[in-house]
């Protein structure tokens, strides 16, 4: 079965890699404007849907994963990526001292397939920071395409106390564990009978 990972996310790409199935990977491009007081978790869900039914329809003959990942202090507010330094200054100053939540939510769709939609929940509580930690972390780690700044599989995990989770690869960004067994109820044997390379397309 041809698998397509609806995302240009090179973290979601590594992720998926290492299950060894040939897949190739692109982007959904759609609009991730939350609706008018819609729950943190109800976005994730929406939009990693969202992404695999996109893709579907240009690619009706694949199995399409869709991912989203929403990050929250208060559980109202979302968090996303910082973009700039003075941003990501801003998030880590926030969350200092304080647990970041975070909904990693799947989508797995294919023609004549029972939709698939899953998330995980992530806790992280970031230790308490001082303006002098949080500039020499930032000033060794690109995080202005991480949502909350604190990449955990980088020196960001110096940051933290705790990251409690059912899943831990859903804090990068695609769970793993639940990915892999929902590909088996679709009889996508994992692990594999061969080693495949992994085909992306951008």
């Amino acid at each position: 079965m041809r698998l397509i990972l609806a995302s240009s996310s090179p973290y979601r790409q590594e992720l998926l890699a290492r299950l060894r199935l040939p897949f190739e990977a692109v982007a959904a491009d759609v609009d991730e404007t939350p609706l008018p007081h819609e729950p943190i978790a109800d976005l994730a869900t929406r939009l990693a849907a969202l992404k695999a039914e996109t893709i579907l329809a240009r690619h009706p003959d694949a199995l399409v994963i869709g991912s989203d990942q929403v990050g929250t202090l208060d559980g109202i507010t979302p968090i996303g990526k910082p973009g700039t330094l003075e941003r990501a200054r801003l998030q880590l100053q926030a969350a200092s001292g304080r647990t970041m939540h975070f909904h990693t939510a799947l989508a797995l769709r294919g023609r004549g397939l029972p939709p698939i939609d899953d998330a995980v929940c992530v806790d992280v509580a970031f230790r308490t920071l001082t303006l002098a930690e949080i500039d020499r972390y930032l000033a060794q780690e690109d995080v202005l395409n991480c949502a909350g700044s604190a990449r955990c599989e980088g020196l960001g995990i110096s940051l933290l106390e705790s990251i409690r989770t059912d899943d831990p690869t859903a804090l990068i960004g695609l769970p793993l564990i639940r990915l892999s067994t929902h590909l088996r109820q679709l009889g996508v044997d994992v692990p594999a009978a061969t080693t495949p390379s992994s085909e992306r397309a951008s």
